[in-house]
């Protein structure tokens, strides 16, 4: 019977299996097919989950190396590290997360050169962002004992925040350069970058916090040395690889352009990720204000 004018068609998204000896034929070409999609899954999506992994070592071996300076120390450096998770880190991390969808399109339309525009307007955008974010950071120390927490810690949290801050002026463009090169479906310079990085991180911090004398703070700053050396290793690779070629052109003024479009998507991004952060990172906050708080913080920063 012949469809009418206008009538919607519908057809299957597999075809239909054939009786016999077809159908068995069939049925295993569409095993190879799932197959196949499951090891492309896996050889992008493991070396993404490992980037992250190795990505979050830095600030975990930062708190152990404060914990052999005593409980005190590690216990203000759990406490900022957490303030710097739930004001700092998880907004950027979210809103650099838009560039997975603008990347993604551009790449996809085959509008390469837009990708470095897109990279470098994320720049700007959280750049931007960071203003509030040092602010708070440098008064951590006001914030945490107006929230009630214990003020000898707060002293401390306060020191440890303030020698994180340099951090940020190297997080953003680490950040963006990641998003970068995974939205190419580029993931293994990133694993190879932060497994480079985590290796490195317990040396740099031994270095800054013994040597050097700086105690925890030398474990802050440890932070921005280690995320400067993934992103020199990321920043060289783009430069200098012939895969980004066709979408890194070098700078642009049009990263100035429609800064308001990329905040307004940048934020509802940063929200999905500051609610996942900001579920654990609470926990450690509200260890503060138990009757032991320097023995419940740092038992909790180790969990």
């Amino acid at each position: 019977m012949d469809a009418k004018p206008g009538a919607p068609v519908h057809e299957p998204l597999l075809a239909a299996a054939r009786p016999g000896k077809d159908a068995a034929d069939d049925d295993g070409a569409r095993q190879g097919l799932a197959a196949a999609e499951v090891k492309r899954l896996v050889r992008l999506g493991g070396p993404i989950i490992a980037s992250c992994i190795l990505q979050n070592v830095v600030n975990m071996v930062s708190v152990m190396v404060v914990g052999h300076l005593g409980e005190l120390p590690l216990a203000g450096a759990s406490l900022a590290t957490s303030l710097a998770n739930v004001t700092g880190y998880s907004l950027l991390t979210g809103m650099a997360t838009a560039m997975d969808t603008l990347c993604g399109q551009a790449y996809g339309a085959r509008l390469y050169h837009r990708l470095g525009v897109y990279k470098q307007r994320a720049m700007v955008v959280l750049s931007l962002a960071c203003v509030p974010i040092v602010l708070i950071w440098a008064n951590t120390t006001r914030i945490l004992v107006s929230l009630g927490q214990d003020p000898a810690i707060s002293a401390v949290a306060g020191e440890y925040a303030r020698w994180m801050i340099p951090s940020l002026v190297v997080y953003v463009p680490l950040q963006c350069h990641i998003r970068f090169l995974q939205s190419q479906s580029i993931v293994l310079p990133v694993t190879a970058s932060s497994g480079t990085t985590a290796l490195c991180h317990p040396l740099v911090c031994w270095l800054l916090v013994y040597k050097a004398g700086l105690g925890s703070k030398g474990a802050a700053l440890s932070n921005a040395v280690s995320y400067g050396i993934n992103l020199v290793i990321l920043a060289l690779y783009v430069r200098l690889s012939s895969t980004c070629k066709n979408t890194w052109s070098g700078f642009s003024r049009e990263a100035f352009r429609e800064l308001r479009q990329f905040t307004a998507l940048a934020m509802p991004s940063a929200m999905m990720i500051c609610l996942e952060w900001w579920s654990f990172e609470i926990l450690v906050l509200l260890s503060g204000l138990l009757p032991n708080p320097q023995l419940e913080t740092s038992v909790l920063s180790i969990w």
